[in-house]
């Protein structure tokens, strides 16, 4: 089993950047899909970025792409999410998830951290 700890949310000005780090514990991160998921306040879990166990694959939900980027470094078993141009839409805890497959399901994930919180000011 995987155990993942999430760290780097905080507070940031509208506009700013922030990035996020989820660290890995378990032999199997290096061949587990990571996504990032994140849950605002009276909303459902969605979908935020997903990248494939070697990096080639990377995917986005529509609302953060061009402005957050997903990454990883197998060597250290940390995947990253790095957040520009944050809007006070951006708002939520921020989860880091594994799993056997990309996918933007937060059911296909099958391992989970306990969050991050990321505010933005306006």
């Amino acid at each position: 089993q995987v155990q993942l700890v999430e760290s780097g949310g905080g507070l940031a000005q509208e506009g700013g950047s922030l990035s996020l780090s989820c660290a890995a514990s378990g032999r199997a991160f290096s061949m587990s899909a990571m996504g990032w998921f994140r849950q605002a306040p009276g909303k459902e879990r969605e979908f935020v970025a997903v990248i494939s166990w070697n990096g080639a694959s990377k995917y986005y939900s529509d609302s953060v792409k061009g402005r957050f980027t997903i990454s990883r470094d197998n060597a250290k078993s940390t995947v990253y999410l790095r957040m520009n141009s944050l809007n006070p839409e951006d708002t939520a805890v921020y989860y880091c998830a594994g799993g056997r497959t990309v996918t933007r399901a937060p059911s296909g994930m099958d391992y989970w951290g306990k969050g991050t919180l990321v505010t933005v000011s306006s």
